[in-house]
């Protein structure tokens, strides 16, 4: 038998007890688990486009599925949230004073901010439940988290149903006036802002599995940076103070949002372009900084 680079041949096929073995090229052998170019990664997703929505799809639609509500809980949760919220800050807190349309302003707040904060939250635990389907394919792991920020999109739609119809329902009735045909964009911001923040949860938990303690802590902190159930003018005077929180994204989002739909005023350009410059970034950033892990997704 003789030797080849990157080949293996047996003795001649007419010999007796021959054995034929076919050529192998060890040249464009890749191996496994590696790490793909960027642009091979991004065409290797877009293949698998059609499982990411599919998957999305059935998750969001049978979550919930062992309760006896059932999917209820999707607009379920966020009404009581802002029940609650409408009880402590609204009457006993007081903090409604000054607000036009209080309860409208609190619905949009709970419910927006709710699609961030659910993104936060479920990015941080979905490389761990999806452990198993790791181990088994071999596929770009970025699947994974695009499909729970698809899947996230999928459940928010009831919800905005939902809170259209309480702010148009309770008094004092908010009816669409031509500021909504630009609510499309705040929620294509967000949604591209969300993405990015699944893909950076999924990586930093995935290195640090503590962090997903510690981010409650930080969501709650968040919400009450964002002004959900209050208005964050009324406590907060100092003009430097008042640009840091300018420049929390959910705030931009609520903010924006209310005036649109609530007040039926055009929102100021700097709160346009820092949610543009957050929903740029965040995904963009983020989807590099997952790519870069890739390698690590599949060692556990």
């Amino acid at each position: 038998m003789r030797r080849h680079r990157g080949t293996t041949l047996s003795t001649p096929p007419d010999e007796p007890g021959a054995v034929v073995v076919e050529r192998v090229d060890v040249s464009r052998l890749q191996p496994v688990g590696r790490r793909p170019p960027l642009g091979s990664y991004v065409a290797q997703l877009w293949q698998r486009r059609y499982f990411i929505w599919a998957d999305s799809r059935a998750r969001a639609l049978s979550e919930n599925r062992n309760t006896i509500l059932g999917r209820f809980w999707l607009v379920g949760k966020p009404l009581l949230d802002g029940l609650t919220f409408f009880v402590i800050f609204g009457l006993l807190l007081k903090v409604s004073r000054g607000i036009d349309n209080y309860i409208g302003f609190l619905l949009i707040g709970v419910f927006m901010f709710s699609w961030s904060s659910s993104s936060l939250s479920g990015g941080a635990a979905v490389m761990s439940s999806g452990r198993n389907l790791i181990r088994a394919f071999a596929f770009p792991r970025a699947a994974i988290p695009l499909a729970y920020a698809t899947r996230e999109t999928f459940s928010m739609v009831p919800r905005l149903l939902t809170m259209f119809a309480l702010i148009m329902l309770i008094p004092p009735h908010t009816l669409p006036t031509r500021t909504w045909l630009l609510f499309p964009v705040v929620l294509l911001l967000q949604l591209m802002l969300n993405t990015g923040l699944v893909l950076y949860a999924a990586r930093f938990t995935f290195a640090v599995p503590d962090l997903r303690l510690v981010l409650g802590f930080f969501t709650r902190l968040w919400m009450y940076g964002s002004g959900v159930m209050y208005s964050i003018e009324r406590f907060v005077s100092h003009p430097t103070l008042m640009t840091i929180f300018e420049l929390n994204p959910a705030y931009c989002v609520l903010e924006i949002s209310r005036d649109l739909l609530l007040y039926d005023t055009m929102p100021e350009a700097s709160l346009w372009l820092t949610l543009v410059a957050w929903a740029v970034a965040t995904p963009v950033l983020g989807f590099l900084y997952f790519w870069q892990g890739e390698e690590e997704y599949g060692r556990e």
